[in-house]
């Protein structure tokens, strides 16, 4: 009976705000989040805290050094772990009755189909920074009419005022958003999707070409603040439409 009691309390202030009816749908809802790095981790922790009931995490990554100055799972007792076990403690441990599926896996082609015929979430927060994955996701949670908001590039970039959202086809001065749109026209998918993004320039000197790492062409300095503020975005957006 105290621990129902204190289970209850914890959610008591989102309830004040929210009211009854719309705290229990958010708790009635399923939530995907798809990269779970810098901008993904911040969106998953307040999906989280505002009491989902079931969400699902995904990445195949492990926490690194460089990681520290913005990820949230990032710390140096931390270093060598999976991003997703790090946060699926963290998580267990704010709603311990949340309903949690964590999957410490590399999205790509061949996976995405399958897995959203078999979980079907109520929503999907994009916070991939990966081309491909990140354009076949979209592509076929549209083709399922699955919800779907999408995060742009927060590197190069400290504005946080300059933070909106949009749809993805009248974004500019995100070099992501770019090549987002230019691949989605070659799979013939033209449709709205929303989207977080800076109009901010990015600065140019704070990118920096990359040799030998998978996927990756480039490194962008980062600003601890921003990730986070692109993720309470991508969570502001999903609790409000669930």
């Amino acid at each position: 009976m105290v621990q129902e009691k204190l289970m209850e309390d914890w959610q008591q202030r989102t309830e004040l705000l929210l009211g009854t009816e719309k705290a229990q749908r958010l708790h009635a809802a399923h939530v995907l989040v798809a990269g779970t790095g810098g901008v993904g981790a911040y969106a998953a922790e307040m999906i989280c805290r505002a009491g989902i009931g079931e969400m699902t995490i995904i990445d195949a990554d492990t926490v690194q050094l460089s990681n520290i100055n913005r990820q949230l799972p990032a710390l140096h007792t931390t270093i060598g772990m999976a991003k997703t076990e790090v946060l699926a403690r963290r998580f267990r441990d704010i709603n311990p009755q949340l309903k949690l599926h964590v999957l410490e896996l590399f999205l790509d082609e061949e996976n995405i189909p399958s897995l959203l015929d078999n979980m079907r979430p109520d929503f999907i927060i994009d916070a991939i920074d990966t081309i491909a994955p990140k354009c076949k996701l979209i592509h076929c949670a549209q083709e399922r009419n699955i919800r779907i908001i999408s995060s742009m590039g927060a590197g190069a970039k400290s504005d946080i005022t300059q933070v909106r959202f949009a749809d993805l086809w009248e974004t500019f001065h995100c070099g992501l958003a770019k090549a987002v749109r230019k691949r989605l026209q070659k799979m013939g998918r033209k449709q709205k999707l929303p989207v977080v993004f800076s109009t901010e320039q990015a600065n140019l000197s704070a990118i920096v070409a990359t040799h030998n790492e998978q996927n990756k062409k480039s490194t962008a300095g980062t600003i601890c603040y921003m990730p986070a503020v692109f993720g309470c975005y991508l969570a502001e957006y999903v609790i409000r439409n669930l």
